[in-house]
């Protein structure tokens, strides 16, 4: 059989996984027998907000629930705010999928810390974009798979509009690894002196608080709406 079609596996002494390719499954928001005896959890069960708050806990109406999938709305809106989970996480495996409309623009936020900054300016972001039809030029750290405004992808593997696509983010200690749909598409270590390097050039060199976090919620990221998310299940490290 081509390795193509043999689901990701982890080894957890040396956080590598294999290549393939994302193959949909047929039952959603569910977690197998073996899975659960691996140690995963559900972090949405498909028809309620149940582990979530609004970031601060802000108010919010930006999201719904409608056939097992947690939708951020575009419309009749009136207060926006992240998701973020209750519990906290330092070293996880987590998985989800997701899929964007026409021009949309999100991410996924990890160690985030709550307080009078904004999620985005506290954890990193994996991002998550329309790649070929957003409004406006994307440098290649915006672009889906980047650890937002720091690494680029090294591949774009994003799906078409529309199509879910798998991200997996490993999370151990100071390492990190975006996967997007069976590829690796960037690997960085923080704390080190090319990310204390890359964060002082870059759009955090300002943000006291970004990425010093070694434990803290997962957040997905309200920017206005056009996402998608299902199967969204994390194993701690």
């Amino acid at each position: 059989m081509s390795i193509s079609k043999i689901f990701p596996f982890l080894l957890l002494s040396g956080c590598l996984l294999s290549q393939v390719a994302f193959t949909p499954q047929e039952s959603v928001n569910i977690l197998t027998g073996a899975e659960k005896k691996s140690g995963w959890k559900l972090l949405f069960d498909g028809k309620t907000l149940k582990g979530w708050h609004p970031y601060n806990n802000a108010k919010s109406d930006g999201w719904t629930i409608a056939n097992g999938e947690l939708v951020n709305k575009t419309q009749g809106v009136s207060n926006r705010a992240d998701l973020v989970t209750n519990d906290v996480y330092e070293n996880f495996d987590l998985q989800l999928d997701w899929k964007v409309n026409n021009g949309a623009n999100s991410g996924l936020l990890y160690r985030v810390k709550e307080g009078k900054w904004p999620a985005y300016e506290s954890g990193p972001e994996y991002q998550f974009i329309d790649d070929n039809g957003y409004a406006d030029k994307l440098e290649d750290w915006q672009k889906s798979g980047a650890d937002y405004a720091m690494h680029p992808p090294t591949q774009l593997v994003a799906n078409a509009v529309g199509t879910y696509n798998h991200t997996r983010i490993i999370a151990k200690k100071g390492h990190i690894e975006h996967w997007l749909n069976g590829v690796k598409v960037a690997s960085f270590d923080m704390w080190t002196p090319e990310w204390k390097e890359l964060k002082s050039k870059g759009k955090w060199k300002d943000v006291k608080e970004y990425g010093i976090q070694k434990i803290g919620h997962i957040a997905l990221q309200d920017h206005g709406g056009g996402i998608t998310f299902r199967n969204i299940k994390i194993r701690k490290l």
